[in-house]
């Protein structure tokens, strides 16, 4: 059985640092991982790890803004739609691995993710060949630094899990940069939005961070900021889909918890004993204190 697990999130959201940690992690469980480059922008220096399957070997970002004139958005769209009419070049790369983990670093642009078909046909083809595939959607911990930030990334999150429908693991990234001291300037906290006793109510989000009473703040002065507000609260509460693993790459055991999420979201050795994910404990906020 071959894995495929799609890195997507916002661009500066950690996904090369993270696959590249993802397949150290694997590389030293005795798996075989490889990694697969789905970014046709992205810079040879970025990878820790050489591309077994690389798109700018089918289609480079730089190439198609030189030769037909295209912007970087309207490139990478062209990028994606020239891979998904080429998928057989992308079948036969994939016919040497067996039995293998690959880890698909995506690009930054969410729109890729929140609404466009391209990755979701990507998936239903990657299914057709027997691959088992899931998604790690992640977001940076300053987004924790403002609320409305915050659940902009959350809406973005529960619109990509739609868009994909496929199992998903979201992850806050970057957590060694959390801070437990509001007055703490080097941790670069606001508001004491980043105090140790707040970050379970991003993890697992709380909607009525974003519910002030009318006038509270500047802005909701106004009834219809309040009224979105309020509707977008509902929304949330509703359908409850966007919860959030903690990942600090300076920490071994942040790392084997989010692994054990995906390997239990995709059922990785489903002829094994099978093997419950770790739970969130107080070791998942050590340095936090």
């Amino acid at each position: 059985m071959r894995y495929a697990v799609l890195v997507t999130g916002p661009a500066g959201a950690g996904k090369s640092t993270f696959s590249s940690s993802f397949l150290t992690h694997l590389k030293n469980s005795r798996r075989t991982a490889h990694l697969v480059n789905l970014d046709p922008a992205a810079s040879p220096a970025s990878f820790e790890y050489e591309p077994v399957i690389d798109i700018k070997d089918l289609v480079s970002l730089e190439d198609v803004m030189s030769e037909l004139g295209y912007g970087p958005n309207g490139g990478l769209v062209y990028c994606f739609e020239y891979l998904l009419q080429n998928m057989d070049w992308l079948e036969e790369e994939l016919g040497g691995f067996d039995d293998d983990y690959l880890v698909f670093d995506c690009p930054g642009q969410i729109e890729l993710y929140t609404h466009h078909p391209f990755l979701p046909t990507l998936v239903q083809n990657l299914t057709r060949l027997g691959i088992r595939v899931c998604a790690v959607y992640l977001i940076e911990s300053q987004f924790m630094e403002d609320k409305y930030k915050f659940f902009s990334g959350v809406l973005s999150a529960m619109s990509a899990m739609v868009n994909l429908e496929i199992p998903w693991i979201n992850v806050m990234s970057k957590m060694d940069l959390v801070t437990a001291n509001p007055d703490d300037e080097s941790g670069g906290a606001r508001n004491g939005l980043r105090q140790r006793k707040d970050i379970a109510r991003y993890l697992d989000p709380d909607p009525f961070l974003l519910a002030s009473r009318r006038g509270q703040e500047g802005n909701e002065s106004n009834p219809r900021f309040h009224a979105l507000n309020q509707a977008i609260v509902q929304l949330i509460e509703d359908h409850p889909l966007v919860s959030f693993l903690p990942l600090d790459l300076t920490n071994p055991d942040s790392i084997e918890t989010v692994v054990s999420h995906i390997d239990y979201t995709m059922q990785y050795g489903e002829d094994e004993e099978p093997k419950e994910p770790h739970d969130l404990d107080e070791g998942d906020f050590q340095g936090l204190e």
